[in-house]
């Protein structure tokens, strides 16, 4: 059963809009043969020229589910991120569920957190890092690797390569295609 963590920025989440967003985010759980244990975490944003922004993301055993969208209704938006899951869930199923009986569900959370964007100052003397992550690497396939990344929204996916134990990074080339980083001794 999915629980809720919603949070709003620049405005006050009401019973009402708590109540739609489980609603329609529940939805989504007709799509998972098993009984889901997670939390939903929803952030409403509403900025200052009335464009409402929700950001929905579902960490799995298996996978991470993220999506956002903005519009000028909160409630369009609200739908809008929740069409937007679904559609991902429908066209990943079925890659989804062959890797996990594969894998047998072991080992294969992933739960990152979108980056902030940095600051850009023109000053380019000043190099500091701004946010930092610990991610646990999983064991899996340049087709998984790539699969997470889409559906986590990212431009790349650093993950331990299933056959050789490396670590590995998967990106978004420029001309949509995809490369492939491995890291390891010259």
């Amino acid at each position: 059963m999915l629980t809720f963590n919603i949070r709003g920025e620049n405005i006050e989440v009401t019973q009402a809009i708590r109540d739609y967003v489980q609603k329609r985010i529940s939805k989504l759980e007709k799509y998972f043969e098993q009984s889901v244990d997670s939390t939903a975490h929803v952030n409403l944003k509403v900025y200052q020229n009335k464009d409402s922004k929700v950001e929905v993301t579902i960490p799995l055993p298996y996978l991470t589910l993220r999506a956002e969208e903005t519009s000028p209704d909160l409630y369009a938006s609200i739908d809008l991120v929740t069409d937007k899951l679904e559609r991902q869930i429908r066209k990943y199923k079925t890659k989804i569920n062959r890797k996990s009986r594969e894998k047998g569900f072991k080992n294969l959370e992933f739960t990152p957190e979108d980056a902030e964007p940095a600051d850009t100052d023109n000053d380019s003397s000043k190099l500091e890092v701004v946010r930092t992550k610990r991610v646990s690497l999983k064991p899996m396939d340049n087709e998984e690797a790539i699969l997470q990344m889409d559906m986590l929204g990212h431009d790349f996916f650093i993950y331990e390569d299933a056959e050789t134990d490396g670590v590995n990074i998967v990106y978004r080339r420029n001309d949509g295609r995809y490369g492939l980083i491995e890291a390891g001794e010259e």
